[in-house]
């Protein structure tokens, strides 16, 4: 009865949203080139490729949960990821897998256009990436019974409990990793846990990003005994890029002194950073917003509050007339260039908007780096980090601007903040490598 009424609701609310995704649609080419995914109704060419994986050698037919028939698993590995950030975790766990087992292919399914775009960076000619179905049990069956993996892998927080139920009733391994609960989240998955313990059982393993994130999955009905902390696969992700550092500081080579970051901004942190900047002597602000749409509102901050701004996206060069100016970084796949050639670095999302954008990038790189209030997507990390006094994270406009005034004048400090922020993410690197073990260990 209740998975009748999940798929009731989830209709109902397919049919509310339906309009803003026809207008997806239309504004997005692609998106609507790939529409027949969403039903499980997949290209020509997309079938040829899913369709040459072999079948395991030695495997023949089961019977699944039902007592019908299904065919072996072919070599497929179906991981599933949506936003940026997850797409990249997906991304270092293939190419740990692929280090492990050269053989192995990838089915890779995303549900927004924006991920799509991140994945098709994360593929190779060997794997095959797609949308994934609704999740409705007819486009469910029918994907996975095309695709036919031998294992799922899920990331983070993407919980789509009919394909979840499908898969496990097919007897294929299922695996959450990254595994987070939001604050958000915690007190729905409690109240609802008479109905995430049937989801959260068909997993083979979860592996969570701290003790919290564990006793919240716990307390949702996960089976205690198959969720491992870990640590954040996050640590693991971030590389620096030297060819994107050295291009980058060509382009910031007309900037006054050091540069002051703001990466992955949300409106109202670029107006904070306006006002700290004019504060410092000998500085250049940058602003990399965490969304490109918003670009001409920053530029318009930008000359409100005084500033020229030399624009990414349109090549623009330094004020002829040396003039102060702002370096606006609109342009997509730069952000770990920018850290990388970066002074001091605020990272977004975190003191206008909740969430936060990712602080471990930075300090790879051996910056220091602040924080607003707000990091509770990165809850694991920053405490990783806050144990390495390896960050500074501030309550507010004035915080942020009393401790970047003092790293400005202090670079002894500074310095010392930046390499304290590389330590603390090297010694949390290796999580990838040995949730891939285990993995493979349990699929055989």
């Amino acid at each position: 009865m209740k998975w009748f009424a999940y798929n009731l609701l989830f209709g109902a609310v397919w049919v509310f949203l339906l309009p803003g995704f026809l207008l997806r649609m239309f504004r997005r080419g692609g998106y609507r080139a790939r529409m027949g995914d969403r039903f499980a109704l997949y290209p020509g060419d997309v079938m040829q490729t899913l369709c040459s994986a072999r079948t395991e050698r030695g495997s023949a037919a089961r019977l699944d949960s039902s007592g019908h028939e299904i065919p072996p698993p072919s070599d497929w590995v179906w991981v599933h990821a949506v936003s940026v950030g997850e797409v990249q975790v997906a991304g270092q766990l293939m190419r740990e897998w692929r280090k492990a087992d050269p053989e192995v292919r990838f089915c890779f399914s995303t549900t927004s256009s924006t991920g799509w775009k991140m994945a098709e960076r994360e593929v190779t000619d060997r794997d095959v990436l797609i949308y994934n179905p609704l999740d409705f049990p007819n486009f469910v069956k029918s994907a996975l019974g095309t695709v036919r993996p031998r294992a799922v892998v899920l990331t983070e927080s993407e919980i789509w409990p009919v394909f979840i139920r499908a898969a496990a009733k097919r007897g294929v391994p299922l695996f959450l990793v990254n595994a987070r609960v939001s604050d958000r989240s915690a007190p729905r998955y409690r109240l609802a846990r008479f109905w995430f313990k049937d989801v959260f059982g068909c997993f083979t393993r979860i592996f969570a990003q701290s003790e919290l994130d564990r006793d919240r999955l716990v307390a949702a009905g996960a089976p205690a005994e198959k969720v491992e902390v870990t640590g954040s696969f996050k640590f693991d992700v971030a590389r620096r890029n030297p060819v994107k550092e050295n291009e980058l500081r060509k382009w910031l080579s007309g900037a006054k002194g050091r540069i002051l970051l703001g990466g992955s901004t949300w409106p109202g942190e670029d107006e904070v950073l306006l006002r700290i900047v004019k504060s410092l002597e000998d500085a250049t602000l940058v602003i990399a917003p965490r969304h490109f749409e918003k670009a001409d509102a920053v530029e318009d901050n930008i000359r409100r509050a005084g500033f020229g701004c030399v624009r990414r996206s349109r090549g623009d060069a330094a004020p002829a007339d040396g003039g102060r100016a702002v370096y606006l970084a609109d342009t997509t796949g730069e952000l770990m260039g920018l850290y990388g050639v970066a002074d001091v670095v605020f990272v977004g999302k975190s003191l206008c908007e909740h969430g936060s954008q990712n602080m471990i990038e930075p300090c790879l790189c051996g910056k220091p780096t602040l924080v607003g209030p707000y990091t509770e997507n990165f809850r694991p990390v920053m405490s990783d980090l806050r144990e390495g006094d390896a960050i500074i994270q501030v309550e507010d406009e004035c915080g942020l601007d009393r401790e970047i005034v003092r790293l400005w004048n202090d670079r002894a400090s500074a310095t010392a903040l930046g390499e304290r922020a590389t330590a603390a993410v090297i010694r949390r690197q290796g999580v990838v490598e040995k949730c891939v073990a285990e993995m493979m260990e349990a699929i055989g």
